[in-house]
């Protein structure tokens, strides 16, 4: 089971304790405007999927409850967040919100939100009966939790629009012969821009200036926001933006129980296909979090300049520097001192060791 589908023993309560009710398995399939839905009450045939508008799914619920039902709901995670789970636990069912997945395991190249409510209800059903692997549980972070975590989500995407909104200005130029280079929408280079360009240039970039200036004054208030809340110790080369970052996107590092269950997470074990005798091994796996993965891969650099006495640049400079190390195995190597980094953050932030034992020098 991947790090970031991790659950805990309070999770399987509804496996564990004896049976005063009858269970309801419901499986939803979330939409905007509707709810496709398979119901199987306890170890009955399961029902053909039902379509509810939001508001009359939750009074069903509600019913359902009244009438002595033990409700058990799972759905995808998605672009509707963690609203519908809070609703159902505050109504008194127990919901999972799982890891999107494709459910035609069979390749029938059929595909419809029944078919998927029906798939998803089987294994729910299974995962209840005691196979915890049934499922892939996504950890539902608290409200404020999410909240913190959305806020740097949003600086990254102010980013990337940022540098599309640049590059477009590149390209306008670039069309009749001219060359942007760097940040050419600043304050202190645009004038530089002025007296280079047409007018008529000018004219034209002029709206695409003022959306990047725009978008660039909110990126650096909020960047100015995020790390203003950092007030952890760090080692030498970690930004309070990336120390935050790795905070708010993993939440709680006591959820983690091992070092596997971390690198699972980061998306940085390499990837396997063996079979008998034979074991091959690949790129990276990317399943986790792609934007720790990115934080942790770019902060390497630092680790390499600021940590020389860093237990793994100790291990990996020497082989770095090598002038008969290929580009490949430099790739290799850098993402295992990503890696490495990450499973020695979650063993800081979780008291197992101190920054002396890893030779890293703290602010």
């Amino acid at each position: 089971m991947s790090a970031h589908m991790h659950i805990t023993n309070k999770d399987y309560s509804v496996l564990t304790h004896t049976q005063t009710k009858p269970v309801l398995k419901v499986a939803i399939d979330v939409h905007l405007s509707r709810y496709v839905c398979a119901i199987q009450e306890d170890g009955s045939h399961p029902k053909p999927p039902q379509r509810f508008k939001p508001t009359e799914f939750l009074k069903w619920v509600e019913k359902k409850l009244n009438q002595g039902w033990q409700v058990v709901s799972c759905y995808e995670a998605g672009p509707f967040g963690y609203v519908l789970h809070r609703q159902l636990r505050a109504l008194g069912a127990s919901n999972y919100v799982v890891r999107p997945r494709n459910w035609d395991d069979h390749q029938s190249r059929v595909k419809t939100d029944r078919q998927d409510a029906q798939h998803m209800l089987n294994a729910l059903d299974r995962f209840l009966a005691g196979n915890p692997k049934a499922l892939a549980l996504i950890r539902v972070p608290t409200q404020e939790q999410e909240q913190r975590r959305s806020q740097t989500r949003l600086r990254q995407s102010l980013r990337r629009d940022l540098l599309i909104m640049a590059q477009r200005g590149r390209g306008v130029a670039m069309q009749y012969g001219y060359r942007l280079k760097g940040v050419w929408y600043g304050r202190r280079n645009w004038p530089q821009w002025l007296e280079r360009l047409p007018a008529w240039l000018t004219e034209l970039l002029a709206p695409l200036r003022h959306s990047a200036l725009f978008l660039y004054d909110q990126m650096r208030q909020l960047t100015q926001q995020i790390e203003a809340a950092s007030s952890v110790p760090k080692p030498k080369g970690m930004g309070q933006l990336t120390e935050q970052m790795l905070e708010r996107e993993v939440g709680d590092w006591t959820r983690f129980r091992n070092r596997r269950q971390v690198s699972s997470y980061l998306g940085l074990c390499p990837s396997e296909h063996s079979s008998g005798f034979r074991q091959q091994r690949g790129a990276i796996t990317k399943t986790g979090n792609p934007r720790l993965r990115w934080a942790l891969t770019e902060m390497v650099w630092r680790l390499l300049r600021f940590q020389p006495e860093y237990r793994l640049v100790k291990k990996w400079q020497p082989v770095l520097l090598s002038s008969q190390t290929t580009t490949g195995r430099r790739k290799q190597i850098l993402v295992a001192i990503a890696r490495g980094f990450g499973v020695d953050w979650w063993r800081l932030r979780t008291g197992q060791t101190t920054a002396e034992q890893l030779g890293l020098k703290m602010e």
